[in-house]
């Protein structure tokens, strides 16, 4: 029965236009997803962490300043690095559903077959340039780890940290679409 669906997705609509195959179920592929997934889910919680702790940090800053005259020191800093933590953690949320900015004009006059061909070799080509991006949060944090923040006694190599981490799971994001093709998230709640 299963096989008749399968084949039923790749058949061509009344309108005559192809759609993409359903990606591969169960396998390496399904446990590949589910890593991914449960790697969404953790930075998800970290995103929703470091908004909350930024929101609450400018927020105390602000009462402290106009009604008691006084400041937090590192409020700035803290909340700087909080807000870049929270940005590089939700990339890759983004490249999961296809979000960030694109240009199909010419893909989308192409076949539905072409379409999806395109769509695998750029998701590769794209976890290609997460490697040189892992790379060079790596030799970033690596490079500035040395140095103190002004007003904390912490690394400044750790908003590099960011950029590496933000590498490794887009990286895996594009591989599992060059991998599984557009429809990978189909019918997940983003």
């Amino acid at each position: 029965m299963s096989s008749q669906r399968d084949s039923a997705s790749v058949a061509p609509p009344p309108g005559g236009v192809a759609v993409a195959p359903p990606p591969p179920r169960g396998g390496a592929f399904a446990s590949f997803k589910r890593l991914v997934s449960g790697i969404d889910a953790l930075t998800y919680w970290g995103i929703v962490v470091a908004m909350a702790a930024m929101s609450i940090l400018v927020s105390l800053q602000v009462v402290m300043r106009y009604f008691f005259s006084s400041s937090i020191d590192s409020a700035d800093e803290l909340s700087r690095l909080f807000f870049v933590w929270a940005i590089f953690l939700a990339i890759p949320h983004g490249v999961k559903h296809g979000v960030h900015v694109g240009i199909d004009l010419f893909v989308r006059m192409m076949p539905a077959t072409t379409q999806e061909t395109l769509f695998r070799i750029m998701a590769g080509l794209g976890a290609l340039l997460m490697i040189m991006v892992m790379v060079g949060g790596w030799v970033a944090t690596v490079d500035r780890w040395p140095e103190l923040m002004p007003t904390l006694p912490v690394s400044s190599g750790i908003y590099y940290i960011a950029v590496f981490v933000t590498g490794v799971h887009s990286l895996l994001h594009l591989a599992l679409l060059a991998w599984g093709g557009s429809r990978t998230w189909e019918g997940e709640v983003a």
